[in-house]
């Protein structure tokens, strides 16, 4: 690759913003160079790279917001927000963030990692992309990579929380891809996964969730309910979760009075064949929990020594568990090994954000790699058991998950002029689905959140849901149902995800991330399908599947165990 050497101060771009201002990305080298600050310094080098550039550098002393540079505002670009549920959208130049002034403190640092900023300031985390190229960060171990957008002009930052480094340390990299949005995404996110030497599981269930039918109204009869009327169905499930409602408080993870021990929970689960799943917030410590009570010294802190309000829910104060203070590290493993030792191997867990809010921890860590730090604790004590993150910060999360939320909650109702804020919403959540498609199956498995086939209890007609699934289906993502199995199913979309998923792995690729008509195409063992969405809004679409190449015979074994293998031939020729 060629270098660029480094320049002098003297010899940077002057601008609006003193050295780091260039007019367009054709002047990107001019951003080389040593900086000094009032409490640290960095030196940023330029390579070129295919496609583009690589930003890089390193930093020493005190530092909390470093500029890398800033450039025009473009009419029309495609942002993102840090964590699972924030919405990845077009916007065009001027447009102005509206969030509703009652719901700032119930969302607290679930909307950004830097609330004070970000309810005044439009932001872009991690990446922006554009009509004709893509700037993005390819990790974020340390510090947050993040776009400030203004009505003139677009600052690429760092943000590193005061961090003190004694010595020169690697800031986080950044790629200038002159190519498309829709070919630049995805080719970032190759840039991301070998950055990171990212690895995950080799294939995504299939399975249930009782959360979007059930919600806090779930226990132990209906979950029992929903299990055997599975297998009268023949619904091919391989994890059967169960989502909030079965713990005793936010942080205290115990089964309440609506159901049995967790080894009974799992067992039972197992024995219908099922991998056992179960969801629960491992970084959120209600204000009502024994946790909270016992361990303050557990949460992360103000600068008086008060824990910090990290968001609200269950219309409670809840609290970010300081992951790196011994004792909470240790609880969180034993949490997780016990869970495992229990039969659970699924695990999804939820809220991650908290771990990552702005505060005073045990150790000098910045939240970044306060987060990262409890992610590890997790994976090492689930082993290679499949984990779901969601309401997690994305790209400080690669490398640790199998499976990841990429939209907001799923809902049972489409609403395209509600608050697009990461509310439940169908309709913004598979916006999301296709906005963040390239992240699929490169970066971890894309959890498109649960599909509901249900007829009844729903505001979804059948297109919202027919659009829902083919989606899901053409992108690869994760198929998990929540339906209460006892009401009327639209078993023809069910049967439409068996019938796709036995052909395997998937190619695709999304047109129009930027102009928003969506054509999606998909290629398996069964051929070449197309899918045009006109008006996401509405929804008008346009399915053509491709004359299957090969049709597949299945046949079911049942093992001893419990266990259902699923096998699938192409039928011998007659002649």
């Amino acid at each position: 690759m060629k270098r660029f050497n480094l320049l002098t101060l003297s010899k940077m771009t002057k601008g609006r913003e003193g050295y780091m201002y260039i007019d367009n990305l054709s002047e990107i080298k001019k951003i080389a160079g040593y900086r000094k600050f009032e409490s640290g310094e960095c030196i940023i080098e330029i390579e070129k790279i295919d496609f583009g550039y690589l930003i890089k550098g390193q930093v020493k002393g005190v530092i909390d917001k470093l500029e890398i540079f800033s450039m025009p505002t473009p009419d029309k670009l495609l942002v993102n927000n840090w964590q699972s549920w924030g919405p990845s959208r077009v916007i065009r130049k001027g447009f102005k963030l509206s969030f509703p002034s009652e719901l700032i403190q119930k969302f607290g640092f679930s909307a950004s990692i830097m609330p004070e900023e970000y309810f005044n300031t439009l932001l872009s985390d991690y990446f922006i992309a554009f009509e004709d190229f893509v700037i993005g960060s390819l990790s974020s171990k340390i510090g947050h990579p993040y776009f400030r957008i203004e009505d003139d002009k677009i600052t690429v930052m760092l943000r590193y929380f005061e961090r003190n480094f004694n010595d020169w340390t690697d800031i986080e990299p950044f790629v200038v891809l002159r190519l498309k949005a829709d070919i630049g995404l995805p080719h970032y996110a190759d840039l991301i996964a070998h950055q990171n030497d990212v690895k995950f599981a080799a294939n995504h269930p299939l399975g249930w969730s009782s959360w979007y039918q059930y919600f806090l109204d779930f226990d132990y009869e209906k979950m029992m309910s929903d299990l055997k009327r599975s297998k009268e169905l023949g619904l091919n499930y391989e994890v059967f979760q169960i989502d909030d409602a079965w713990e005793k408080d936010i942080g205290d993870w115990e089964p309440n009075e609506k159901f049995p021990s967790l080894e009974k929970i799992a067992d039972d689960i197992a024995s219908f064949g099922y991998i056992p799943g179960i969801w629960l917030a491992p970084f959120s410590i209600s204000e009502t929990s024994q946790i909270f009570k016992v361990h303050p010294d557990w949460l992360v802190k103000d600068d008086n020594g008060s824990p910090v309000v990290a968001y609200e829910n269950w219309n409670k104060k809840i609290y970010a568990l300081d992951t790196t203070h011994p004792e909470a590290a240790k609880w969180l493993s034993e949490l997780f090994k016990n869970l495992k030792k229990n039969g659970f191997d699924y695990f999804k867990i939820d809220f991650l954000f908290a771990a990552a809010i702005q505060g005073k921890r045990y150790e000098n860590a910045t939240p970044i790699e306060a987060y990262r730090k409890g992610l590890e604790i997790i994976r090492n004590s689930v082993g290679d058991s499949f984990v779901l993150g969601c309401g997690a910060p994305l790209l400080p999360s690669v490398g640790f998950v199998d499976g990841m939320r990429i939209s907001a909650d799923t809902a049972p109702f489409w609403d395209p002029t509600g608050p697009d804020i990461g509310y439940p919403n169908a309709y913004y959540a598979l916006r999301n689905v296709i906005t963040r498609s390239f992240m699929n199956n490169v970066l971890w498995w894309n959890d498109p959140d649960c599909l509901m086939l249900r007829k009844e209890d729903t505001q979804l007609n059948d297109k919202h849901r027919e659009l829902y699934i083919l989606v899901s289906l053409m992108l690869d993502n994760m198929i998990i149902q929540s339906d209460n199995l006892s009401y009327k199913i639209d078993f023809d979309l069910w049967n439409k995800v068996l019938d796709y998923r036995k052909y395997g792995r998937r190619k695709f690729k999304v047109e129009g991330l930027i102009n928003e008509k969506y054509k999606i195409t998909s290629a398996g063992v069964n051929g070449v399908d197309e899918l045009l969405i006109g008006d996401l809004s509405l929804p008008t679409f346009e399915m053509n599947f491709d004359k299957k190449r090969v049709e597949l015979a299945k046949t079911v074994e049942k093992r001893p165990d419990g266990r259902t293998f699923n096998y699938y031939t192409e039928p011998r020729s007659e002649d």
